[in-house]
């Protein structure tokens, strides 16, 4: 699964839309229908933890599980 695609799984399953999630981040609404399409597969930190907060996870849920891997060996590295 792609980042998009997981944000759009865990907004429905906490009964939000887009627009709603939009007003809890503050983000734009476009940014967030460009995301969940795959039209933009790349966002920024903050706007994952935005989302994350929003959504009720942490950022590292809203990863594709690739990225969790690396992640996990970057982290125990330092």
């Amino acid at each position: 699964m792609k980042i998009g695609e997981i944000v759009k799984a865990r907004r429905k399953k906490v009964y939000l839309t887009q627009r709603q999630l939009a007003g809890k981040t503050g983000l734009n609404q476009k940014t967030i229908s460009c995301l969940e399409s795959g039209l933009n597969d790349n966002t920024t930190l903050h706007n994952l933890r935005v989302l994350a907060l929003a959504l009720d996870c942490s950022v590292i849920s809203l990863l594709p599980d690739t990225d969790k891997v690396i992640a996990k060996k970057l982290d125990s590295t330092f």
